[in-house]
């Protein structure tokens, strides 16, 4: 939940404002929590006191009209609602350099599939999580940080207003993967395809329609998860997993 009046979002979930408190700490503006809690969070108290910012001990029922969820786990942070800045020419030379792996998330949907990525991403190594401006779905909400269990704490997200263009530039610094069910190669393919270590870019697309053929075409490769048959693709989140396990145990 935002709170436009005062330009915070909701974090809700031990996890999740755990790694707010260990990674962001000057972010947090406001805490709640039930008292059983207090013991987990007690720096950050200390902090908010000092700062003359405010927490409060509260039961369930405020817990979940604050974050508009009954998945609070006891817990809220109010932090200051984050902004998503354009991804930079420096930005990709950096991931270039480093030879880190990202992902650009193409119309996937919704903020439960960009937690669920955001959580994978971060398991895996991941630095980046590339996101189409246009994609009205895939937000930064307290869903997706509730998801996350921590993985935007992890992770630098960017956004881009065309992903075809920002492939066409990527693909001459990184390795553009795209992923498809009716690709000829298969995720068992990597390794041939990833001779020498370079920064990566995973492309996914929206679970119905995939990736649109524009994006497609400015993808260094394509590639599928293969399976039975019996279930025509798996979840983008799921899929992101298996592609992110296999990219860094490469």
């Amino acid at each position: 939940m935002r709170n436009k009046l005062t330009d915070e979002l909701a974090v809700c979930g031990m996890n999740a404002v755990l790694a707010a408190v260990e990674h962001r700490p000057l972010t947090i503006n406001r805490l709640f929590l039930r008292e059983e809690r207090l013991n987990s969070f007690t720096g950050i108290c200390k902090q908010l006191a000092e700062r003359k910012r405010p927490y409060k001990l509260c039961e369930d029922e405020e817990l979940e009209r604050i974050c508009k969820s009954v998945h609070h786990q006891g817990v809220v942070a109010m932090i200051e609602d984050p902004e998503i800045d354009p991804l930079t020419h420096e930005d990709l030379d950096l991931w270039a350099d480093e030879r880190k792996t990202g992902v650009l998330l193409h119309s996937v949907g919704n903020d439960h599939n960009l937690g669920a990525i955001a959580r994978a991403a971060a398991f895996f190594d991941a630095s980046y999580i590339v996101l189409n401006e246009k994609d009205t779905e895939a937000r930064l909400t307290t869903s997706a940080y509730r998801i996350a269990e921590g993985g935007f704490e992890h992770l630098a997200v960017k956004k881009i207003s065309n992903s075809a263009a920002f492939l066409k530039d990527a693909a001459k610094k990184l390795v553009t993967i795209g992923t498809d069910v009716r690709a000829r190669q298969r995720i068992g393919d990597l390794g041939g395809i990833l001779k020498e270590r370079k920064g990566i870019v995973l492309v996914l697309g929206n679970e119905e329609t995939g990736l649109p053929k524009e994006v497609k075409d400015q993808c260094s490769c394509l590639l599928r998860i293969p399976g039975t048959g019996n279930i025509d693709s798996l979840n983008v989140s799921q899929a992101a997993a298996l592609f992110l396990n296999a990219i860094y145990n490469m």
